[in-house]
This record gives C-alpha cells, sequence and structure tokens, in this order.
C-alpha cells in the first residue's frame, strides 16, 4: 500500500495528498510510552509550525535535531530513516531499546470540490491503513470526520500530521519494520544493524455519507464442512454500515435445504460508519454437501424504519470422511463469548483412537506473531504429525492477538472446549472414532503446550498461569517477557516521573512476567527448544527460563535443546526425534499418574486469570497488584502444611488430596471430617481470620475469584461490549466510541454495540431478553449529570459532587483531565465497567490514547493524567493505584497528587 489518496468519480469530490514530507525526529522513547505522550511531541499543533526551529534529542550529535524533507518513492511508499544518527554506537550501549524512537510527520491533503456544483455534502475520509498488529483478513476501512467541512466552492487542505513511531516490541514490529543489517565480512559474530527505517503506508479514500449498508467480505466467519457436516455451529457475516443505524433482524438461506438451516443469533446493531459481524448459529440434522452456502440478511434502520435485504454467498470447502489416507487441516469455528463466531484450525490424528484405551489429550499450538492461521498454513504445516493426538491452532482472535494474554489466551481454551464439543455432537462412527475425551469438571480437558516465538511465550504463559490443565509444554524461541525482549531503558516518562508513581504503573505488567509464575511449573514436563544463533529472539531468554524453573526444583523435569546455528525459524525446530519423543513420553502417561513435589509453591497474580495447581487455588488477594504465594509442604502422617504470602481466600479441590488428615495453615491447625477425606466434598475454601489465622468455608459456597489489577482485564468479556456515550450529542464522544469499536474488531475481533445516552443504557439493561453479561465502557465529561447516576452508592472510591467527580480529598476539575476507572458492571458480579472520562476535548483524547488495545499500556484499575503528559509521558499521571479487596481504596498500591 502506499502513501496516496483515492479518487472516487461517483462522489464528484478529488483527494490530493502530497508526495513531500516533512520529518522531525528522532526521539528516544520506551514500548508502549507513546500511549502517555502526545502523538505530535515534542510541538503543538494547535500553534503555527517552526518549520527552522530544532528540539532537543540526546540521539544526534551536539543533542539537536530539526525538520528535514523527503518525500515518497515512485511506487508511492515513505520511508524514513536518520541516516545520520550513529544507531550503532546507541545499540552497542543499550541494545534494541535504542532502535525505538519517535518521530513526527507532517504533510497536506487537498480536497477539491465537484465541478459546477456548490451544494454538494462534504464527504469523509476513509483510512485503510493497516496497523502493526493488522493481518490481511482484518482490512476494513476506519472512517474519519473532517475537523472542518471543506469548502464546496474551491480546494481546501489541510494538515496532516503521522505520529511516526518504530518499534521493536513486541516481536512482530521488527517484522513490519523489517529491520536492516549488515552482514559481516567474516561470517562471524551477531549481525552489525544498520540504519532502522520505518515504511510508512497511508492510503486515504473519499467517501460520501450513504443511508446503506455494504458487505464487507473479509470479516465473513465460516467453518469447513467433514463428510458433509460443520466443523462447528458459528457463522458470521462482516458488515458495515456507511450511514444511519441499522439492525440485523433477520437471516435465511436463500434456498431450502432439509436438514441443514441458519439463525440470527441476536439483533445486532451497527452505528454509522460501524463494521461487526452478524453473528448467525448453524443448525444442522442431515448432511449438506453444497458448494456454497447462500444467505439472505435483513436490515432496519432505526430512524426511517427503511428495510433492506443483503444476499451473501459464502464457498463452503467440504471434505471426505476421515480415513488414514486422505486427512488435511480443518477450519472449525465457535462462538467465543457467547456471541462471537470465532475460527481455529486443527489437525485430527493418523489413527482411530484405540480400542479400550482413553482418546489421547489433544496438543494446544500457538502462532507465532502475525501468523493467520486463516490465510497462513505454514504454522500447521510445520508441527509434527501425531498418531492419536489433534493438533488445534486457535486464532488468539487475530494474527497478532494479546501475546496469548488476556483475551486470546481465553480463545485458545475456548478453542479445546469447542473442538471437544464438535467431535461429541456427530454421533457417525468415523467421527466417533476421533473423539477427544469429556471435560473434567476441575481442570476442563487436559492438553500438552507448544507454541513458537510469541506462541512460545504464550506456551510458557499459558502452562504456568494453569497448571492443572498442562500435561507438559513445548516452548520454542519464547521471550520471558516483554521488558526482557527489549527493555524499557530509554524511558522519557523515566526523567519525570516519581518512582512510586513508576513501581504502581509497572504493576500492570505483573501478571504478563513469566518468570515469575515459574514456581507453577516444577512438576510439569517442560522442553525448552531455541536457535543458538537466534537473530530475533535471543537464546538467553529460554536458558534463563530453565534456569530459573530449576531454582524453584533442582530436580523439575525440565529438558533444554539448543539447536546450533539456528536462527529464529527453522524447519525442524519442532518437526524433530527429541520433540517427538518428549510428545509420546507425555501422551502415554495418564493424568492420575502426574508426580507431586513434596514441596511447591503456587504464584498467582491475578486470581480470576490463574488456575489451580495440584487442586490448590488462590480465590483473593489482600493487596492486589501484589503476587500471592502458597506453598504446600507434603509431611508424613497424611498432614499437610501451607504457608501463605499475601493470600486471603484459597480453595482446595478434596478428591485431589483425599487422604489427608490434618492442615497446619500458617498459624491455624484444621483436622479434616470423614465426609471430606472420603472426597464426598468437591471444593473446600479457606477464608484468613485475623492476620495468621484461617477458618474453612461451607463446602461448594461459590464467590467470584478476584479480577482486579489492571484496565487490560476489561477486555476479557464474556459477551459483546457495550460502548456506552453518556452525553449523546458529544461528537467527539462518539467519534471516540466509534474508534474503540474499530479497533476492539480490528485488532481482537471483540464484538461491540455503541448506545447513545444514559437513558437509552439504562433501557438496555432493563430488557428482559437483553441479558447478555458483556463489559460496559462509559465515554463522557467527568461533569455529566447522569454520570452521578451511575455512580450512586459509591461501589469505587470515586463519587460526584455537585456534578464534579472526586476522589478521596481530590477534585477532578482541573483542565485537560484524563480519568480511567474499573467499577463493578450492574446485574452481573463477574463482569465490569470501564469509565473513560475527561474535564476537557484534550482530556478525552489523552484519556483515550490509554485504552489498553496493546499489551504493556501500563494502566492499573484506576488512573489520572494531565496535559502535562503531553511532554512528560507517564510523568504526567496525577493518581493511579490498584483497587482493593470489594474495590475499596488500596493504601499500598495507591499513589494520588
Amino acid at each position: 500500500m502506499a502513501t496516496q489518496a483515492h479518487f472516487s468519480a461517483n462522489l464528484a469530490w478529488r483527494a490530493e495528498l502530497s508526495k513531500s514530507w516533512d520529518v522531525l525526529g528522532p526521539f528516544p522513547i520506551h514500548a508502549r510510552e507513546q500511549q502517555f505522550l502526545s502523538p505530535s511531541f515534542p510541538i503543538n499543533i494547535s500553534e503555527p509550525i517552526d518549520f527552522i526551529r530544532t528540539w532537543s534529542s540526546s540521539y544526534a550529535d551536539n543533542g539537536r535535531v530539526g525538520w528535514s524533507k523527503t518525500k515518497t518513492t515512485p511506487e508511492g511508499d515513505l520511508k524514513v530513516s536518520f541516516p545520520n544518527i550513529r544507531w550503532s554506537d546507541l545499540r552497542a550501549t543499550e541494545g534494541w531499546a535504542a532502535l525505538q524512537h519517535h518521530a513526527v510527520l507532517h504533510t497536506n491533503l487537498t480536497l477539491y470540490p465537484p465541478s459546477g456544483s456548490s451544494n454538494s455534502a462534504p464527504p469523509r475520509l476513509l483510512n485503510g491503513t493497516p496497523g502493526i498488529y493488522m493481518a490481511r483478513s482484518a482490512l476494513f476501512p476506519r472512517a474519519i470526520e473532517l475537523p472542518a467541512p471543506p469548502s464546496p466552492n474551491e480546494p481546501t487542505t489541510y494538515h496532516v500530521f503521522v505520529s511516526g513511531d518504530y518499534e521493536v516490541y513486541p516481536l512482530y514490529s521488527i517484522y513490519f519494520h523489517k529491520v536492516s543489517y549488515f552482514p559481516r565480512s567474516d561470517s562471524s559474530g551477531p549481525p552489525r544493524f544498520g540504519t532502522p527505517t520505518q515504511t510508512i503506508n497511508l492510503t486515504i479514500d473519499i467517501e460520501g455519507l450513504k443511508d446503506w449498508v455494504q458487505l464487507e467480505p473479509t470479516q465473513d466467519v465460516l467453518c469447513d464442512f467433514v463428510d458433509g457436516y460443520a466443523f462447528g455451529d458459528a457463522l458470521g457475516v462482516g458488515v458495515r454500515s456507511l450511514g444511519g443505524w441499522w439492525t440485523a433482524t433477520g437471516a435465511v438461506l436463500t434456498s431450502n435445504v432439509n436438514g441443514f438451516d441458519v439463525q440470527l443469533l441476536r439483533p445486532t446493531t451497527l452505528a454509522p460508519s460501524q463494521t461487526r459481524i452478524v453473528p448467525l448459529r448453524i443448525v444442522q440434522s442431515g448432511r449438506y454437501t453444497r458448494a456454497s452456502l447462500g444467505i439472505r440478511l435483513t436490515l432496519t434502520e432505526a430512524e426511517s424504519n427503511k428495510t433492506l435485504a443483503l444476499s451473501i454467498t459464502l464457498p463452503v470447502k467440504h471434505h471426505p470422511a476421515w480415513s488414514t489416507g486422505n486427512l488435511s487441516t480443518i477450519t472449525g469455528t465457535y462462538f467465543y463469548a457467547q456471541e462471537m463466531p470465532t475460527a481455529f484450525s486443527a489437525f485430527p490424528p493418523l489413527r482411530e483412537n484405540a480400542e479400550h484405551e482413553d482418546p489421547k489429550p489433544p496438543i494446544l499450538c500457538l502462532h507465532g506473531a502475525g501468523v493467520d492461521i486463516a490465510s497462513q498454513s505454514f504454522w500447521i504445516d510445520a508441527l509434527p504429525r501425531q498418531e492419536h493426538s489433534w493438533l488445534l491452532t486457535p486464532s488468539g482472535r487475530t494474527a497478532w492477538g494479546l501475546d496469548w494474554h488476556g483475551p486470546s489466551a481465553r480463545d485458545a481454551w475456548g478453542s479445546v472446549d469447542a473442538l471437544v464439543a464438535i467431535l461429541n455432537a456427530n454421533p457417525s462412527e468415523s467421527w466417533r472414532a476421533r473423539r477427544l475425551g469429556n471435560s473434567e469438571a476441575r481442570t476442563g480437558t487436559r492438553v500438552v503446550l507448544m507454541g513458537h516465538s510469541n506462541g512460545g511465550q504464550g506456551a510458557w504463559y499459558l502452562a504456568s498461569r494453569f497448571p492443572d490443565r498442562v500435561l507438559g509444554v513445548v516452548p520454542a524461541a519464547a521471550y520471558i517477557k516483554s521488558q526482557a525482549y527489549v527493555p524499557l531503558l530509554m524511558s522519557r516518562s523515566a526523567h519525570f516521573i516519581d518512582p512510586a508513581v513508576r513501581a504502581i504503573l509497572e504493576s500492570s505488567l505483573t501478571p504478563d512476567d513469566n518468570d515469575l509464575f515459574l514456581s507453577n511449573l516444577v512438576d510439569t514436563p517442560v522442553l525448552a527448544v531455541h536457535g543458538g544463533s537466534d537473530d530475533n529472539v535471543p537464546v538467553w531468554h529460554s536458558r534463563e527460563a530453565v534456569s530459573v524453573l530449576q531454582v524453584w526444583n533442582p530436580e523439575a523435569n525440565v529438558t533444554y535443546k539448543e539447536d546450533a546455528r539456528q536462527l529464529h525459524w527453522y524447519p525442524t525446530v519442532l518437526k524433530n526425534n527429541q520433540v517427538q519423543t518428549f510428545l509420546d513420553e507425555v501422551l502415554r502417561t495418564p493424568p492420575r499418574r502426574r508426580p507431586r513435589s513434596k514441596t511447591f509453591t503456587l504464584t498467582v497474580a491475578v486470581p480470576a486469570e490463574s488456575g489451580s495447581l495440584h487442586g490448590w487455588k488462590i480465590e483473593r488477594l489482600i493487596v492486589p497488584g501484589r503476587l500471592g504465594r502458597l506453598t504446600v509442604h507434603i509431611l508424613a502422617d497424611n498432614q499437610l502444611r501451607i504457608v501463605t504470602s499475601n493470600v486471603d481466600r484459597f480453595s482446595m479441590f478434596a478428591d485431589a488430596w483425599e487422604s489427608v488428615e490434618a492442615l497446619h495453615v500458617d498459624d491455624t491447625q484444621l483436622e479434616f471430617s470423614g465426609q471430606l477425606r472420603s472426597g464426598d466434598v468437591g471444593v473446600v475454601a479457606f477464608e484468613r481470620h485475623g492476620r495468621r489465622g484461617w477458618k474453612p468455608e461451607a463446602a461448594c459456597q461459590k464467590t467470584a475469584a478476584q479480577a482486579s489489577a489492571r484496565i487490560q482485564s476489561f477486555l476479557s468479556t464474556a459477551a459483546p461490549f457495550y460502548l456506552v456515550v453518556l452525553d449523546n450529542s458529544s461528537s467527539r464522544d462518539v467519534s471516540l466510541a466509534l474508534r474503540i469499536a474499530h479497533d476492539l474488531h480490528a485488532y481482537h475481533r471483540l464484538d461491540a454495540e455503541i448506545v447513545l445516552g444514559y437513558e437509552s443504557f439504562r433501557e438496555r439493561l432493563a430488557d428482559s431478553s437483553n441479558t447478555a453479561p458483556g463489559n460496559i465502557l462509559v465515554i463522557g465529561n467527568a461533569a455529566s449529570p447522569s454520570l452521578a447516576n451511575m455512580l450512586h452508592g459509591q461501589q469505587t472510591p470515586f463519587r460526584t459532587e455537585n456534578n464534579v467527580l472526586a476522589i478521596k480529598d481530590a477534585t477532578l476539575d482541573e483542565a485537560g483531565l484524563g480519568i480511567l476507572f474499573l467499577h463493578p458492571r450492574p446485574h452481573n458480579a463477574d463482569g465490569q465497567m470501564l469509565f473513560l472520562l475527561s474535564t476537557d476535548a484534550s482530556g478525552l483524547e489523552r484519556a483515550g490514547r490509554l485504552f489498553p488495545i496493546r499489551t504493556g499500556v501500563t494502566v492499573p484499575d484506576w488512573l489520572i493524567t494531565s496535559s502535562r503528559a503531553d511532554w512528560t509521558g507517564a510523568g504526567g499521571v496525577i493518581g493511579a493505584g490498584v483497587w482493593g479487596i470489594g474495590w475499596s481504596w488500596n493504601e499500598a498500591m495507591s499513589w494520588l497528587y
């Protein structure tokens, strides 16, 4: 794609993007720091731009940089680099962190009105530029309203500014930017990196406002068919509103087929310019063998009550009945978070299940960053085929996902559960012969984990957060955590921020730090693989992970395989005898025979995002935001000694410890009844009683696991989001809602419905048919009268006083404030609300940048940022913290100016 504008003759408007660009930079930043800084840092675009002035930058000789000129290439690409910077010297001392930098780019866009007309409606712009995270299947336009309407009589020129941020974190950015290097002449040692160069892709199209809906075929979701039966029940049709509020109200097949039908899962409303995937359920009782699937979708426009029908033809990929001679990769589907059609890929076992033997566990295979399983087969083709185990490759929501954390982790486990359900639902003999075992009530279906690169990091992550569900793990070319992959050394914020605030902000990275949770894998077989000359993820990452694991248990079943002279990717990274031997051993060992160490420690950061270890589960922390640890010592005479650290509530599966006679928990000794020893009680929970005392709760008492620690947890919704705009007349608030809805869809395939006004939102919640427990984002001004109604009852320390937002003894009425905080969701104890508020338009933009679309954005449960953030980054934060138990004030993890 190129830096150019496309012309739409039928609209008669014409756009022209200048080929000449002004470039200012580079300025050092660390990963994700641009979420706090102004995108136009260091300039103020509300003032006239001085193209003669110079600015301070520690990357340049003499410490000053100024504006320079560049042009697009004949092919239309804009390449941005700074060859006068001594990058090799910087990288020699600071590593890859030194390559990361910020620049400001400027050009002009001119709109020409239709000739001979003075009444033509102004157009809007479409930006089709792919983001760093965006796979080809995610390419769909985002509408941008012009800041002011163009003249209908003469050309109008707009300034265009681009925040040119060169990222080397995580892995995917280095693929995208294609960091160049000069090979050494003697072929020894690491490569010498050259000048980092960005290739900027900017496309601008013109779109007139239309009262219509169009199909977006790149967003369609459809499963394959095996022997005439759908491999899943979820189907999705991508649609986009060109104007007006449209609701999909019905869907039918264009031709009747016995034993096969589709049903609209629920009405789906699109805001003007919004793209959504309309969810349809496949209902099947007989074989379907046609080459395509025809569907007619009915939509109604809210204001005019106009109705239209869209006809869709989806090609169907058929597979013959299974046999050892015609196996191939199959695309399956399921509904993620109740209503979001989601695809995964799977390869069946080469042979049918052995008679009188339990089915072998599946192997869950996590792809690397930028791998789109819908259009790229190389990942599943690179996996070792198994005699009796399924290979399952989830999407992770998108090719980039969330580093296999949050919604990406949920998608991985959801794909496993979906595969089990799909195979069990078909009664035919050929399907029965390749079924998986039933999901276990305590853990779900157990798996072997495998992954490469970002997927290798994801394998470490999932295995150490859900150890009882993982039988073995093969992480290949994995980085430990983002801060180790590209350190946060070149931070601008660090020069201005109170270290206490920095600690609170960076606590929101703790749940992702795999090295902190390796205690959970002391009894899990691990084979870590790494190329000895990896040019992307340094080989020390796997070496260090293995070393840390062995600190927790020197006798841990962990093996490190280093392939000398191999780079980041090589065809035999997972297809080799040692990996296959490891898999064979793990797959042949029944889960019940899994060994237990005499002493083991469960480490947890966010209880709601962690599973159990040998049946023990931490459910609540004393101080959220800090690590919780529970150490179990197995003693003689059927006794256990438990030592806790920062744990307020934990539970145990009694059937995993049937022979236990007594527990010593910190300073409390508990003796068990015969009922507990016999295993009649499934789960026993314990709550802290005093500083070091404990008491058991009633058996099987259900309480929600603690979910606080960071705003990123908001993305783990149980159903489509509601994006509520408090003041439906605020165009800025609506624009931000549309932007967030676009980004949720593009980067995570997460669905969102936009709701205008507080009263409309109340009606949605009161509608008995609308029970989906999705998380709710509230966007508005901190002085909105409706905010007082929503915060009534003061369920968090935030409150309103005379339409002024306050927390503790601080009133938040300063100009330029952006305010974000998590809040309990009404009518659903497991859900969350996120308030994204501001005191003015500039504060709204600051808050909007901190919505955690990407990993590594350091936003804990609540945060207040000021105008000073534009030039000091996180140094402009004036309040931040993690909620305590029950959404209370957490003094140990809070800071307020």
